[in-house]
């Protein structure tokens, strides 16, 4: 089977897509499949991949867009089925069906809700109060635009419960069309990252005395860091913030910082190499995730694998990773108290967030790689060779 794979960010760039579409690739070709990625990247010319990539680099929306449909349609001619993981992907799907090829779309996102978050034509209501409510033409086009790509696609994987309830109820879409299967664990498993919390603290160079909280994501804003911010604010002062990651909030978040009195308390790490990711894992007494959105979020699933306690947004497809009082603690990501309270009481009870880190370790399976994988290929093999 030869596969056509897009994305729309790919590594050395941070994001969902870029942890995922290289462990697919890889996994694919493994099993004696051709890949071919076409994706927006910062390098031009991506490099230890087992698959040739075809990167496009960031400028105008509009450019590198149609850029992207001519490169998806180049590369469609000589593949069996073409695999789009966008969120705008009307010129993706477009190009594969002008080519007849069957195509499969990945879900990570109502796409529709986060333009318009974006573009501040929803007066900053979540993902929630979203479905089902009018807002205007605006909206309404993208809602139309976004049900007409789904619509060009043979079959839709959606990456949670969640989701996959949003496209039945509120788009209307096919339940057979629709096959949820959750993000696969893309990292390396507990036992074989040997490094202790004192030995990454080393090799980071992060005090082994003092408490470190991490959060990883995109710094947008519906992650929300700012909560994080003020919960450290009102947590012991020598508690210490590793943020891991970029994006268009940065700036603000840092100045956010510098107003409560954080310097000093507050690593900002930017955009870290994923092979450097299990070492501030494993470095953390609490993992964080504050976002008011995620589909499934592939950092939780690392993060579980790797035995770190987890305090998450109670939003979602969160709770089907993080069981609240099971293997983590789940908050409300508009109340920072709600997060403060979370964070102080894993650091302050080592039993409880031992035993939230070993039920994590317990719940491995959910996400193993072979079986999410698995059922990725076996969805695309059915539409590449149709009996």
């Amino acid at each position: 089977m030869k596969v056509l794979i897009t994305s729309p960010v790919f590594p050395p760039d941070l994001g969902g897509p870029a942890t995922y579409v290289p462990s697919l690739g890889r996994f694919l070709v493994e099993r004696g499949h051709e890949v071919h990625v076409v994706a927006f990247c910062s390098d031009p010319h991506p490099t230890g991949h087992p698959f040739r990539v075809t990167s496009i680099a960031r400028g105008s929306l509009a450019a590198r867009y149609l850029k992207a449909f001519v490169e998806v349609w180049k590369a469609a001619k000589h593949v069996d089925v073409v695999y789009v993981n966008e969120h705008l992907a009307l010129l993706h799907v477009l190009a594969a069906k002008l080519r007849a090829k069957p195509v499969m779309i990945r879900i990570m996102v109502d796409g529709s809700w986060e333009i318009a978050h974006r573009k501040g034509w929803i007066g900053g209501d979540g993902i929630d109060a979203y479905q089902g409510k009018s807002y205007g033409l605006k909206v309404a086009f993208v809602r139309a635009l976004q049900k007409l790509w789904w619509s060009w696609c043979d079959h839709i994987i959606s990456c949670s419960d969640y989701l996959r309830g949003i496209l039945l109820q509120s788009y209307g879409v096919d339940p057979g069309k629709v096959q949820r299967v959750w993000n696969a664990h893309h990292g390396p498993r507990a036992e074989d990252v040997t490094i202790t919390r004192d030995e990454a603290r080393a090799r980071l160079g992060v005090d082994p005395r003092r408490p470190l909280v991490l959060t990883i994501c995109r710094l947008m804003g519906w992650k929300r860091v700012d909560n994080i911010l003020r919960a450290l604010a009102e947590l012991p002062p020598d508690t210490l913030l590793a943020v891991a990651g970029d994006g268009d909030m940065e700036e603000e978040w840092k100045a956010l910082g510098r107003s409560l009195g954080l310097e000093g308390r507050v690593l900002w790490l930017g955009n870290v190499p994923h092979r450097d990711i299990p070492s501030w894992i494993r470095a953390a007494d609490v993992f964080v995730l504050n976002s008011e959105y995620e589909g499934l979020s592939h950092t939780l699933v690392e993060v579980l694998h790797l035995g770190t306690p987890i305090v998450a947004s109670r939003v979602c497809g969160n709770p089907e990773v993080v069981v609240d009082g099971v293997n983590g603690l789940l908050i409300d990501p508009a109340d920072y108290r709600t997060t403060r309270d979370a964070i102080f009481k894993l650091l302050s009870d080592q039993a409880l967030a031992q035993k939230f880190a070993a039920a994590g370790l317990a719940r491995r399976h959910d996400f193993d790689r072979e079986r999410t994988f698995g059922e990725v290929a076996a969805a695309l093999e059915r539409l590449a060779r149709p009996t």
